[in-house]
């Protein structure tokens, strides 16, 4: 007779991982079933990409990933480890001028004083207003949305103290939808006047969307960086030690200290239904397993258009499944070095010190609205947005001694391409990104050893990101909270009994918080 399990976990993404930690912790027997040959899913340290280097393929720096799962499962005496950033960005302009953002606020404010001393009086005014919101909506994080469809009277009292949370903001309201539901460039040019800072904020707005900063919905995503903390400290980014692959190292070791099994190399190909109740899972090596509960890590596309056969859900809610979107236009290249890049907007820094946080290849906010406009119709960007990264200068671990490891994170670079292919544009894409930066640090395409690029289409096949969405599907207004991933259907658990979902396509969303799998695993034990 075929074992049952209390659970299976279809992907070992970080989210799934956090799913199964709880669950074992709690008493129950849990597999999980990873297609590819390493946990982590977007979130993984590779150390075959280049050899002597540690990869972070995909995901790259962490501030959002829940201290309540990290207190919760001990992660520290596992070897959970953040290595601080500061100066948080760098600027370079082509002009030779500069900017360093954070977290010192004395240095921040002579660094925007030097553009604006309008905008670096008013910097800590923006902080302070993002905060006041971040305090309202950062508590949402680990709550089970309301079902807005059929409430009960848990979700109209969860209702209720949001309704509460924001009159209590009483003049700031008004501010708090604007930043919720308005583009980002209105926001930055109420508060802000000088055009490098507009632009360094900007990126952080339409990072891994496909959208401009004139886009509605933006604003949303810039006060995520008020929501994390690092080592304790509020809005502080970092490095995790070792690679972003040493949080979904730490907990599958974690898992398994708790009996889960966890199979990689195990493609699911269909989920098994028998009597209107998900059962169990066929794999595409010819092996299934069953479960009494069966929790998917992948997106809503994925779960429900591929995994299940058609005719099994109902038709309004395929509809709107069907009505979600994968958008995506960031590519991401992994670049080994042989030496540091030496910008030429660096005079006056010594030790590297503005390498320690994100490079922003971008001069003000309307070269993201132009790199845009190609995207939009179906091209690669001309003049590309870069965000890079040198987490060696931290972090020497992740590199061999005397070289460093670059990441570059870049906007626009669309899924769907207009009259060519990915296939044709990987590398002259990549080598546009490169031209440009070396417009800015001379040199730095000499010190190039290696690269791997990324594209939209590889995310997809490679870690089963439907149209290369690095969230799990858009992240606007109307996928947030208790409309993610559709209205009536938040709260984890899907039309088909015994199946249920845990990846960022539920609330809140996308980013490395672990907050779904936290919040699926409760719901499952009874705790939501």
């Amino acid at each position: 007779m075929a074992e049952i399990y209390d659970a299976i976990i279809i992907g070992a993404g970080h989210n799934g991982l956090v799913t199964g930690c709880y669950l074992a912790k709690a008493g129950m027997r849990v597999l999980m079933l990873e297609n590819r040959n390493i946990v982590g899913g977007a979130c993984v340290t590779e150390t075959n990409t280049f050899p002597g280097y540690r990869v972070s393929t995909l995901a790259y720096v962490n501030s959002l990933f829940r201290k309540e799962i990290i207190e919760d499962l001990q992660m520290k005496r596992h070897g959970f480890e953040m290595l601080e950033r500061n100066p948080s960005s760098y600027t370079p302009l082509p002009d030779g001028r500069h900017l360093l953002l954070g977290p010192d606020s004395s240095m921040t404010h002579s660094e925007i004083a030097k553009f604006s001393k309008k905008d670096a009086d008013n910097y800590p005014k923006y902080e302070a207003m993002l905060e006041k919101i971040g305090a309202v909506v950062e508590p949402l994080l680990v709550q089970i949305p309301p079902n807005l469809l059929r409430p009960s009277l848990k979700d109209l009292w969860k209702l209720a103290k949001l309704a509460l949370g924001f009159k209590a903001m009483g003049p700031g309201l008004a501010e708090a939808i604007d930043l919720l539901a308005g583009p980002a460039k209105d926001i930055l040019e109420t508060w802000f006047e000088s055009e490098p800072l507009k632009g360094t904020l900007a990126t952080d707005a339409v990072i891994g969307a496909f959208s401009a900063p004139s886009a509605p919905g933006t604003g949303y995503v810039l006060f995520h960086h008020v929501m994390g903390e690092t080592n304790g400290k509020k809005g502080v980014w970092g490095y995790v030690k070792g690679g972003m692959g040493e949080i979904t190292r730490i907990l599958a070791d974690i898992a398994m200290a708790h009996k889960t099994q966890i199979r990689t190399g195990c493609r699911v190909e269909r989920i098994l239904v028998k009597g209107g109740k998900a059962i169990g899972v066929a794999c595409a090596d010819g092996n299934e397993y069953f479960a009494k509960r069966i929790i998917s890590n992948a997106d809503a596309h994925v779960t429900f258009q591929k995994l299940l056969e058609p005719g099994i859900l109902p038709d309004a809610f395929q509809t709107g499944i069907r009505s979600i979107r994968y958008d995506s236009a960031s590519l991401k290249i992994n670049v080994a070095l042989d030496r540091a890049p030496v910008f030429l907007a660096s005079k006056g820094l010594t030790n590297n010190i503005h390498l320690r946080g994100t490079v922003h290849i971008c001069p003000d906010m309307e070269a993201i609205e132009r790199a845009f406009d190609d995207a939009k119709y179906g091209q690669t960007s001309r003049v590309p947005i870069l965000e890079c990264t040198l987490p060696s200068i931290v972090d020497p671990s992740v590199a061999p001694a005397g070289k460093h490891l670059m990441s570059m994170f870049i906007q626009y670079a669309p899924y769907q391409l207009k009259g060519t292919t990915w296939e044709t544009e990987r590398d002259i894409f990549a080598d546009r990104c490169f031209d440009l930066l070396e417009n800015y640090a001379p040199g730095f395409k000499a010190s190039v050893l290696s690269r791997q690029v990324v594209t939209p289409l590889d995310m997809e096949k490679e870690f089963g990101l439907t149209g290369g969405n690095i969230f799990q599907g858009s992240m606007g207004l109307n996928r947030l909270h208790a409309l993610r991933p559709l209205v009536g259907h938040s709260g984890y658990k899907t039309p088909l009994p015994g199946l249920f979902l845990c990846g960022s396509a539920t609330h809140p969303g996308g980013g490395v918080t672990g907050a779904c799998g936290y919040n699926a695993a409760r719901v499952i034990l009874g705790r939501g």
